[in-house]
């Protein structure tokens, strides 16, 4: 209990929480959420809007279908790297809610803005970009993130939720999955992922210790525009397709001259430089940088140098 309370609390003081939002610790990922949400949300009307930016967004809405009619804001993309301009967004006026994805790590999509839902309670899925930038979380029904990019390892998913949106969850909802009766038990309702909860306290405390989330937005600004730069200056050796204003300051995405041998070559030399983990998504290929908190500015340089040299050898 004291463990809870005390995560909680710092939850709330990084993120400036209002007092009639809940914070929950529950289990399932974000994965478990695509369930969640409209169990717990869509019963008002039966109807809700999706964002489909990315892969996570298409995979969240596909698993809304089962519980209620789902109306994509726009057409299907033909590839991801954009988000339509809001105003071509076709929204349902009988939504009960609007749902998107914050950041889309496979694709390498995120949004610098929060889209305006003119008071149909906005979800956000944060789960690669909490705790990566200051959010007006008065202006979201219901934020959710899985721990394991920004907060700490996998097991946990914290859910932020206004608490006038609880109470409402279609019949055959699992208990572990009705917000209701989570926090009425304040995330105590089952055995919860106890150490999973202290290390996300640990890392609070070092978001707190390092300046909090307006220090990680800075940093997360210089790492992404250390690669980007490097990308766009190399003459389309690397390239990244992603339209400027929505490239993800989470995950940096790139091919190298659309050559997947080379794109082999380079993942293998990185790691005699100690860079690992740069493979991209196996749906997608490439190349991908993940540069989440725990990356400190130094370690986008090392990549940066490392992908200076590796053009100069392979040009």
């Amino acid at each position: 209990m004291a463990l809870n309370n005390a995560t909680i609390q710092k939850a709330k003081d990084l993120l400036n929480i209002p007092d009639n939002y809940k914070v929950l610790f529950m289990q399932g990922g974000g994965t478990g959420m695509f369930s969640a949400i409209p169990m717990n949300l869509i019963g008002k009307t039966g109807k809700a809007d999706y964002i489909v930016t990315g892969q996570w967004s298409a995979k969240a809405a596909k698993e809304a279908q089962k519980h209620g009619k789902i109306n994509q804001v726009y057409p299907k993309l033909d590839k991801y790297g954009k988000i339509p301009e809001q105003g071509s967004w076709k929204m349902d006026p009988e939504a009960a809610y609007v749902y998107y994805c914050a950041n889309e790590t496979v694709d390498g999509v995120e949004f610098q803005e929060i889209p305006e839902t003119n008071g149909v309670p906005l979800i956000g899925d944060m789960s690669s970009n909490i705790f990566s930038r200051p959010i007006d979380v008065s202006k979201f029904g219901v934020i959710f993130g899985g721990a394991q990019k920004n907060i700490g390892p996998s097991g946990v998913t914290i859910v932020i939720i206004r608490e006038d949106l609880m109470g409402n969850a279609l019949s055959y909802t699992p208990t572990v999955l009705d917000f209701a009766i989570i926090a009425k038990d304040n995330s105590l309702f089952n055995t919860p992922p106890t150490f999973a909860i202290y290390a996300m306290s640990l890392v609070f405390d070092w978001i707190i210790n390092n300046g909090g989330v307006e220090e990680m937005e800075q940093r997360a600004i210089k790492k992404s525009s250390l690669l980007y730069n490097t990308i766009d200056q190399s003459g389309e050796f690397y390239t990244n397709n992603v339209e400027k204003d929505c490239r993800s300051r989470m995950n940096v995405v790139f091919r190298i001259k659309n050559d997947e041998g080379l794109e082999n070559d380079f993942v293998k030399e990185a790691k005699s430089f100690g860079l690992i983990g740069l493979k991209g998504h196996r749906s997608v290929g490439g190349i991908r940088a993940s540069i989440y908190n725990a990356v400190l500015p130094e370690h986008s340089q090392r990549l940066v140098d490392f992908m200076r040299k590796f053009q100069e050898n392979h040009q």
